[in-house]
């Protein structure tokens, strides 16, 4: 009896392909600067295009495979569910233009930094816009993100937009994501379907001006842009899959794989300049991101145990 008691007292394993799931997804998100070097002679409003419509087959494989598409022919027959929708789709595809551009124009550092508060502006989001309250430590962490932007603005060159630009777009994104009465791969899917005639558009001009890059430059190119749909999909359906069976805190903690591979890249693979100042301003952002995961660790309650098979 004793023993038991002790096992349920005891917080419950996490399974391993949760972690499986989730570590490939932000290892994959972090990565994608590799890819996105290969296909730099692309423009950024192109490359989002066909991110957008490669996405829509990998998507929908998806949702055959699970057996979801009956959730999707309801939100698309709700009104209400495609005015949000379309609204988190210009979020996300603003995302994506911002971050391609930023990768393309040797500004990666600029984009690891967004990735890095986007934690803190989520709290910051929840405090303006839901009157939530913030711990201390989350204060804090918010605080040192507010001075390693002001020393960014005053010491290294400016104010750091794209880093803020992604951050809050993705921010934005995650707060309005949360009001769409579906799930996360329905809700991605929908998502591009709503802007597949943009990118559809878009593609139709750069190929009509003789400007595209699908098909008049060759298989390479044709190849390099298939690749944008698995490439965009599949680290957010990884990532979804890890997140239903890992704790809010693991996962605060695991997203921090990427924009760490990002910074790795961009100073040492990719060779952007790395000033004293900015060092400083990574410092306050990593003190941030250490109080902001240690409010994590202490908010989380300690889950059961799953019942025993055991009898007394």
């Amino acid at each position: 009896m004793g023993t038991r008691s002790a096992s349920a007292a005891a917080p419950a394993r996490e399974p391993a392909s949760g972690f499986a799931f989730a570590i490939a997804g932000f290892l994959l998100w972090g990565v994608l600067p590799i890819y996105v070097k290969l296909v730099d002679h692309v423009p950024p409003v192109e490359l989002v295009a066909h991110r957008i419509i490669w996405s829509v087959p990998v998507a929908g494989l998806v949702l055959v495979a699970l057996g979801r598409t009956r959730d999707l022919r309801a939100a698309l027959a709700s009104p209400r569910t495609l005015a949000m929708a379309a609204l988190t789709a210009g979020l996300v595809s603003f995302n994506w233009g911002i971050y391609m551009w930023a990768i393309m124009a040797d500004r990666l550092l600029e984009g690891a930094l967004g990735y890095y508060i986007n934690p803190l502006v989520n709290v910051l989001l929840g405090a303006a816009l839901l009157g939530e309250r913030f711990t201390r430590l989350q204060g804090l962490a918010i605080g040192c993100a507010v001075i390693a932007v002001a020393i960014l603005t005053f010491r290294a060159g400016g104010l750091p937009w794209v880093s803020l630009a992604l951050a809050f777009s993705f921010g934005f994104y995650g707060f309005f994501r949360k009001t769409l009465p579906i799930g996360a791969a329905q809700g991605f899917m929908l998502e591009v379907l709503i802007l597949s005639p943009a990118a559809l558009a878009a593609i139709a001009w750069y190929t009509a001006s003789g400007n595209g890059h699908f098909g008049p430059t060759g298989w390479s190119d044709i190849g390099l842009l298939l690749l944008a749909g698995p490439f965009t999909a599949i680290p957010l359906l990884l990532f979804t899959f890890g997140a239903r069976s890992l704790r809010y805190a693991t996962m605060g903690i695991l997203q921090y794989l990427t924009p760490t591979l990002l910074f790795l890249l961009a100073v040492f693979a990719f060779g952007e300049p790395f000033s004293l100042w900015q060092l400083v301003a990574f410092a306050f952002i990593w003190t941030g991101l250490a109080l902001y995961t240690l409010s994590l660790l202490r908010a989380q309650p300690r889950r059961p145990a799953p019942p025993s098979a055991a009898t007394d």
